[in-house]
């Protein structure tokens, strides 16, 4: 008798949005709701990014909290049945909503250091890098197909994970260098999905 192939372990955050999502479930928490609720708390985030100096401490920490609840909406969704296009559409609109607030509201934070105006125009150019980018993966996931997006994990987390790091590098005093590498990577990384979903839509052209 075959073995039984194991699944695929969770991402440490999962497992975390995994426990909250129970105790949502019986307040009779909607994953929407849960939606809704992540863009105050990133709008909060970004606000504090944008006071800039020690009060940007506290808005890194609090981007935690943003990037984990959007995991656990979804996961919240699956345990109560409520999974839904809009649902769909919707977490990731304000997962895009609060990375671009995060980025703009850092950029601006950092106009008094040695960024200065360009922190801005940085945090820009990285904030609306990563929003194509996940606009190009709802677009494969409808044309191409949602495995040749899915995220992998590596050491518990998943690879869009890597915000969290937002968080200590604010607090070693790296915000600065952070923005200048988003905001020149983001947008040539965009370049790089946007030919592999041209290569991958070009090879099932051809299988076709």
């Amino acid at each position: 008798m075959p073995e039984k192939p194991h699944p695929k372990p969770l991402a440490l955050d999962q497992r975390l949005a995994k426990y909250a999502a129970r105790g949502l479930a019986r307040l009779l928490v909607t994953p929407n709701m849960v939606t809704g609720a992540s863009i105050l708390v990133g709008a909060l985030a970004a606000g504090l990014f944008a006071q800039g100096g020690a009060v940007a401490y506290w808005g890194a920490g609090v981007f935690v909290v943003v990037v984990w609840m959007d995991h656990v909406d979804g996961e919240l969704a699956r345990q109560t049945g409520m999974t839904s296009e809009f649902g769909h559409y919707f977490d990731h609109a304000a997962a895009m909503l609060n990375y671009v607030m995060m980025f703009v509201g850092a950029g601006f934070g950092l106009d008094e250091g040695i960024l200065g105006v360009s922190g801005l125009l940085l945090g820009i150019g990285a904030g609306i890098g990563v929003a194509a980018i996940m606009c190009l993966r709802i677009y494969a996931e409808e044309r191409i197909s949602r495995s040749f997006v899915k995220q992998t994990v590596c050491a518990g987390f998943e690879i869009e994970d890597v915000l969290y790091i937002v968080a200590p590098i604010t607090w070693v005093e790296g915000l600065d260098y952070f923005i200048l590498l988003a905001g020149i990577g983001a947008p040539l990384f965009l370049l790089y999905v946007i030919w592999d979903c041209r290569r991958e839509m070009r090879h099932q052209g051809n299988n076709n």
